[in-house]
């Protein structure tokens, strides 16, 4: 399954190299889908090579390769109106800003919460990748309130307990104390996870992990999506 920004990336590569016979640039990429760093882009592909829709042709720049399309690809005109702001094919308008996880789908029993994505404990990541699998969660792990499962994907955590491949309990909400491990969404489109520190001029994420900074950002660019709840770790 994929996520609506990867969906609307791939489309995009496609008709463009359908018209012109070669790949967009990345600089092209971000300013379609309304990101602000390309690495939201390189992150994209990479899932897109990962789910087998795409391939990078090693040693040629630009050098991209669709492998297949959605089922329910759309009709001509699609670009025109991805960068009108349009919603055809259900694709999310780009300048959408990011939510934790809504109306997922019920559970199967009272210990089991849904798997929604992954969740950056390291660089941030473009978005959570919304799914339909549940995970089974011990009862001690999660109390009263809206909960769902992220898995970690990196390590800027680590001293904290927290590894790359976790799978982490979070209660949704949008305030934190001090001190405390949220999700946390940043220019409404990056999502990590991070140590809250909030001041009266600047908001401050943490890792724990020596080799990262402390991202600090204007509290306006910054916000809560979920506190850290419980932790699983499956050893193979």
């Amino acid at each position: 399954m994929l996520t609506h920004k990867q969906r609307a990336l791939l489309l995009f590569i496609h008709e463009r190299m359908t018209e012109m016979g070669v790949p967009p640039s990345f600089d092209e990429m971000k300013d379609a889908l309304g990101l602000k760093s390309k690495s939201g882009i390189h992150r994209l592909i990479t899932g897109l090579e990962e789910r087998g829709f795409l391939k990078r042709m090693p040693h040629r720049a630009r050098a991209l390769e669709v492998l297949r399309l959605p089922e329910d690809q759309p009709q001509p005109g699609y670009r025109q109106n991805l960068l009108a702001g349009g919603m055809q094919a259900g694709l999310r308008d780009p300048s959408e800003r990011y939510q934790a996880p809504r109306g997922v789908p019920a559970v199967q029993n009272d210990n089991q919460l849904p798997l929604v994505g992954r969740i950056a404990a390291g660089l941030p990541i473009e978005a959570i990748e919304q799914t339909e699998n549940h995970v089974d969660v011990p009862s001690h792990l999660f109390g009263r309130g809206d909960h769902y499962v992220l898995e970690v994907d990196g390590d800027s955590m680590i001293e904290a307990g927290i590894h790359d491949g976790d799978l982490v309990v979070i209660e949704r909400g949008e305030i934190a104390h001090n001190g405390e491990i949220v999700v946390a969404l940043v220019d409404g489109h990056e999502v990590t996870l991070k140590r809250w520190r909030k001041h009266e001029n600047f908001v401050a994420l943490e890792p724990a992990n020596s080799r990262f900074e402390t991202r600090v950002l204007e509290p306006g660019r910054v916000s809560v999506q979920g506190r850290l709840r419980g932790l699983m770790r499956s050893y193979h």
